[in-house]
């Protein structure tokens, strides 16, 4: 796995990445998340050991990235935010010479380099100038660069810019079968996108974390306020009064008369959605009135991300600060005596 730990980074005094930790497990799709200038480019970089860190410490495979450098980065194929191309090489020439930085030789270059061609649905450009090539050509002739040597971690960032809708849908596949045999980190603004490949995702904002944990469950807070929607048949007074009186139903707020004795009810729930749903079923069953439609309003990724990212930090009170700089089981006299030893040494 990669270990990410205490990670730090400082532009002059302007600090970009604040003592940020997580892993990234095996055969896992990790989705990093975050506004613009959030930090994920930077905290992606030092990673890699393409950035030099000003704290912390990132291990990949049990190897520390800054001691043991080429071997650490022969676990990784990355595909930063602008494609490392040269224009002026031909596709399968810049290919070839990638390979060769990964010190992959012989017969075994020509093999890799076109696998990745054929994983990346380039092969039909791959004796054209990467110059002509359309932004969508040149983003995928970077992540084939990216998957020579077949490196066990992949670290893409924001790897479907500049695809048409087919090409996004041909990368997000291609994500997700590799995160049988691979580790994927990747950054992405198209938040269906996370929410359809990921099996976790890590939200950043200012340099710091705000959530790391499943899709499923940064959702389920949201779960509690969900809204349902019943259309139902029978007395629309009696179905009211049962929908009403159902233990966490905090509001119907609209009760629509559809006709043919057929009514819509928008209800706000302040229950988990699955019990009040069957509690309202078998109440329903009892009176004789029939649930033509019934769903709930589930919570997407977008707002679970804008409500994280919008929340204020919790700042630490001085009682806590005070604790991180005077252990408990330190006392007053205690730090008085190493006080009056350290004034007796200086003398």
């Amino acid at each position: 796995m990669i270990t990410i730990e205490n990670l730090t980074k400082y532009y002059g005094h302007n600090r970009a990445v604040n003592d940020i930790s997580f892993t990234i497990n095996d055969n896992e799709i990790l989705g990093f998340l975050g506004p613009n200038g959030a930090g994920k480019s930077t905290t992606m970089n030092m990673i890699t050991g393409y950035l030099p860190m000003s704290g912390g410490k990132v291990t990949i495979n049990d190897t520390d990235i800054t001691e043991s450098p080429v071997k650490a980065k022969k676990n990784i194929g990355y595909l930063p935010e602008i494609p490392p191309v040269y224009p002026d090489m031909k596709v399968t020439e810049y290919l070839d010479f990638c390979a060769g930085l990964k010190g992959i030789k012989g017969k075994e270059k020509k093999m890799e380099t076109e696998r990745v061609m054929k994983l990346l649905g380039i092969k039909d450009v791959s004796g054209k100038l990467i110059r002509n090539l359309s932004k969508g050509y040149k983003q995928r002739v970077g992540f084939a660069q990216a998957l020579l040597g077949d490196p066990k971690f992949l670290i893409l960032d924001e790897p479907t810019v500049g695809l048409d809708p087919n090409q996004v849908v041909e990368v997000r596949n291609l994500i997700k079968s590799l995160g049988k045999e691979h580790s994927v980190i990747f950054s992405s603004h198209i938040l269906s996108e996370v929410s359809a490949v990921c099996d976790r995702v890590v939200i950043i904002n200012k340099g710091e974390i705000r959530a790391i944990d499943t899709i499923e469950n940064l959702e389920k807070p949201f779960r509690e306020s969900l809204t349902l929607h019943i259309k139902a048949a029978g007395n629309k007074a009696v179905a009211a009064a049962l929908i009403g009186a159902t233990e966490g139903v905090s509001e119907i707020t609209e009760a629509e008369d559809e006709g043919n004795n057929i009514s819509s009810f928008i209800v706000q729930l302040s229950g988990d959605a699955e019990q009040v749903q069957d509690k309202i079923a078998a109440e329903f069953l009892k009176n004789q009135l029939s649930i033509l439609e019934i769903y709930t309003d589930k919570p997407s990724l977008e707002k679970v991300f804008t409500e994280l990212i919008n929340r204020p930090v919790q700042k630490k009170s001085l009682a806590e600060l005070m604790d991180e700089v005077i252990p408990e089981n330190s006392s007053a006299d205690d730090s008085d005596d190493a006080q009056e030893e350290k004034e007796e040494d200086d003398e």
